[in-house]
């Protein structure tokens, strides 16, 4: 923990890490206030003189979670020499994550996500979409810069391949994990691997 910070920073980051894993695996409706208060060993009132309520436990949770993804792939691509191999660091680390310890306990945040709180919880959705939002962006500028460095070719949809890459990646992790089969998602990786190569001139 950082030491830089003050003692109420400290206990709201020490809830975040010690709750993210829960709500990523159980989901906001799943994750009760005694979930919280057993994980921390606060009192309920120590978590409220932090956060407003639950929702906003849960919403700096998702942001806890996503940042662990995020900085995983953004330091695998600056390692990355071409811009076949920055995009193909998408299908490496999604098909690492159910077999790594560490990396983000109960699988990717955006999807658990997105599936529960869309019709249920708009501030949870909203933080799913503005993360796939982000994602394809972030795919786009790696496949325009990829065409104008004469890697990949000329008049590719960027935002057609962005959003099928994500697609078919979120796809082949919720299979996996309902089928409790991670040969599914290696499978669907190979096609968001066949998808990558086909961009090269």
């Amino acid at each position: 923990m950082d030491k830089s910070l003050s003692k109420a920073e400290r206990t709201r980051r020490f809830i975040i890490e010690t709750t993210a894993p829960i709500f990523n695996t159980k989901g906001y409706e799943g994750t009760s206030m005694s979930d919280i208060t057993e994980a921390t060993g606060l009192t309920k009132g120590s978590i409220y003189g932090n956060f407003e309520n639950k929702e906003a436990v849960a919403l700096a949770a998702f942001d806890h979670n996503y940042a662990i993804i995020k900085k995983t792939i953004t330091d695998k691509i600056a390692q990355s020499q071409t811009y076949h191999d920055k995009l193909m660091v998408y299908a490496t680390v999604y098909h690492s994550f159910t077999r790594r310890s560490g990396f983000v306990k109960g699988g990717c945040p955006i999807l658990n996500t997105a599936v529960e709180a869309d019709d249920t919880n708009p501030l949870l959705c909203a933080k799913a979409a503005s993360a796939i939002q982000s994602w394809r962006n972030a795919i786009m500028n790696l496949i325009k810069a990829g065409v104008a460095s004469g890697e990949f070719k000329q008049g590719l949809d960027h935002e057609q391949i962005a959003l099928s890459i994500i697609a078919l990646i979120e796809g082949g992790v919720m299979i996996s994990k309902v089928t409790n089969t991670p040969a599914n998602l290696d499978i669907v990786l190979k096609t968001v691997a066949a998808l990558i190569g086909q961009l090269k001139k």
